[in-house]
């Protein structure tokens, strides 16, 4: 019997379909825009493999979790797995994957762009001067190589971001639960990292610990006119309190890819902020990172279909003897 696969992201059947070419047969079944609850428990009921919605349109919460008692696998083709009720997937005795470090040279890259953006005031001085000004005095601003930089949480983006930021000269710090070894770089506590900082970068997985990790006791504790810088996920900074730091005064500018809501709603008070640098959730978003991930999700549902234990696998799951043999 061919095994049978649901997609929940935006990929075509065929894009599917072309993984699993020259192997053993699958069944494809993709599932259709807008979000269909209804469609995601039905198809995904039969499924003994799923590729999650990097969107985050289409979630399986425990209900959905419950009904998939063929599922193997569910495989994230992102970093983050929040879309994925992953604790009750362990329960389950489904293992749940991620895509870890397919964007990383993407969001390590759009990173320093930020940040250069911020202390260089680029974008402000490009829209100053397509509405007829010269604001060269305004202008001056910092050179990276003379900054601390602060990264939060120093895995797979935050390593590939310190390669950079030492490149430029930066003076790195690093606050993780888990020391590693990295040249060049100081492991600090988060509280000291908060206060030394000139930049901070936010780079960490978003799960109970890390929700409003960087909160108004954290702000409270950056340097006046200090810059945050966040490309992880929306909620690991509580905007309520971004927001009041930025009105106060106390930070110079933050850079954002990522929102609590997302899109984030036209009346959000940081879209007014000149001193914010703006995107869309796109700093892993490349034509290379792209393509990697679907290497990563052939490689991993493949090795399910192999009889193999896939890699990656974020909630302990080992699937043992109910892989396919």
């Amino acid at each position: 019997m061919p095994a049978r696969v649901v997609c929940l992201s935006p990929y075509s059947k065929e894009q599917v379909e072309g993984l699993f070419a020259g192997r053993q047969p699958v069944e494809v079944v993709t599932v259709p825009d807008p979000p269909a609850p209804e469609a995601v428990l039905r198809e995904c009921s039969l499924a003994e493999l799923v590729i999650a919605d990097k969107r985050h349109k289409h979630r399986l919460p425990r209900e959905v979790l419950e009904q998939m008692t063929s599922c193997l696998l569910i495989q994230m083709p992102a970093v983050g797995y929040d879309v994925i009720d992953h604790r009750a997937a362990a329960e389950l005795d489904i293992a749940v994957a991620n895509a870890a470090g397919y964007n990383r040279d993407g969001v390590a890259d759009w990173t320093v762009m930020a940040i250069l953006n911020l202390v260089r005031r680029g974008s402000w001085g490009d829209r100053q001067l397509r509405e007829g000004a010269w604001p060269k005095p305004e202008m001056i601003g910092h050179e990276l190589g003379a900054l601390t930089v602060g990264i939060v949480g120093h895995g797979n983006v935050g390593s590939a971001l310190a390669t950079r930021l030492l490149a430029f000269g930066a003076r790195v710090l690093y606050a993780d639960i888990v020391d590693k070894s990295f040249a060049g770089v100081e492991r600090v506590p988060f509280e000291e990292l908060m206060e030394l900082a000139d930049v901070v970068c936010v780079h960490v997985p978003l799960d109970q610990k890390t929700h409003h990790l960087i909160d108004t006791e954290a702000l409270a504790r950056m340097k006046k006119g200090a810059f945050l810088v966040n490309a992880s996920r929306g909620p690991v900074v509580d905007e309520q309190a971004l927001v009041a730091a930025l009105e106060a005064g106390h930070l110079g500018g933050a850079g954002l890819d990522v929102f609590e809501q997302e899109p984030t709603p036209p009346d959000n008070p940081l879209r007014r902020m000149e001193n914010v640098f703006f995107s869309p959730h796109v700093a892993g978003y490349t034509v290379e990172a792209e393509a990697r991930a679907l290497e990563l999700v052939r490689d991993n549902l493949t090795r399910v279909l192999d009889g193999e234990e896939p890699i990656n696998v974020v909630n302990g799951v080992r699937l043992g003897a109910r892989l396919r043999r």
